[in-house]
């Protein structure tokens, strides 16, 4: 009996060494585990602070009509979808609020939309021919700022009569209605660039009153009336004949003649 109890005793030493030194193992590397999970879980998260907001007002210093000061506003909003960005039409200014990144942009985008205009001397040259011999030529010149309205006037205003009406503040007991016609020339004109030179859209009206009465009234006037209006392709210092007209009952002509210039 002793004998089997020792061999018992001998094999069951073993299980207990084994089990005594993964329990050794576990308890020495269990708290590494546990801290190493307990810091992963109470590391922070890595995600970046968003950039703080910066305020920026632009001022333009080559529009001159709101419509061109709505073009640049909305074409950097458009660009800058997450930018806060307000037009000033009083002072032609954009103010914006961003990015330094946003910021950086909307500087480039409007230094390229803000450019300087072209400036050009328009000479517009009216001569007056009859039965094929000059008798005469008037010029005039204007000064146009490329993609901008020129408008030129001469001549005079003339009263017409539109109607009357009773009233009682004066002696006949009667107002008179007037409208004043302006009588002379008149010339348009603005200037774009196009790929075969300068672009040029204009119109050339020229009224006169004639000697005759319409007869719808005592003080009813004829007005004689031309006018040229379309657009053409001119070269720099190369005069350009828009167009010629016939005097009605005359051997009369005239030919409109224009030249560009540039300025600066």
């Amino acid at each position: 009996m002793k004998a089997n109890s020792d061999a018992t005793a001998s094999r069951a030493i073993p299980s207990v060494q084994m089990l005594v030194a993964f329990t050794l193992a576990l308890a020495f590397f269990a708290p590494g585990s546990i801290a190493q999970a307990q810091s992963a879980d109470a590391k922070p998260s890595t995600k970046p602070a968003p950039e703080p907001a910066i305020e920026q007002t632009f001022f333009l210093h080559n529009v001159t009509q709101q419509s061109e000061l709505a073009d640049i506003q909305t074409d950097v909003r458009n660009m800058l979808t997450n930018a806060k960005i307000y037009s000033v039409a009083s002072q032609y200014a954009i103010s914006m609020k961003g990015t330094a990144e946003d910021i950086e942009l909307a500087q480039k985008l409007i230094t390229e939309l803000d450019r300087p205009r072209k400036i050009y001397r328009l000479t517009y040259t009216i001569t007056e021919m009859d039965s094929g011999k000059k008798t005469g030529a008037q010029s005039f010149s204007l000064i146009v700022a490329s993609e901008e309205k020129t408008t030129f006037k001469q001549g005079s205003r003339v009263p017409i009569v539109t109607g009357s009406y009773d009233t009682s503040s004066t002696p006949n007991g009667a107002e008179t209605q007037v409208q004043y016609l302006d009588v002379g020339l008149n010339i348009q004109a603005s200037v774009g660039s196009s790929a075969d030179g300068l672009m040029l859209r204009t119109k050339v009206e020229q009224t006169t009153v004639a000697d005759e009465k319409s007869g719808v009234g005592a003080q009813d006037p004829i007005v004689r009336q031309t006018v040229l209006d379309g657009a053409s392709t001119l070269s720099l210092d190369k005069p350009l004949v828009l167009g010629s007209l016939d005097i009605p009952g005359s051997t009369r002509k005239q030919e409109i003649a224009v030249i560009a210039e540039l300025v600066k």
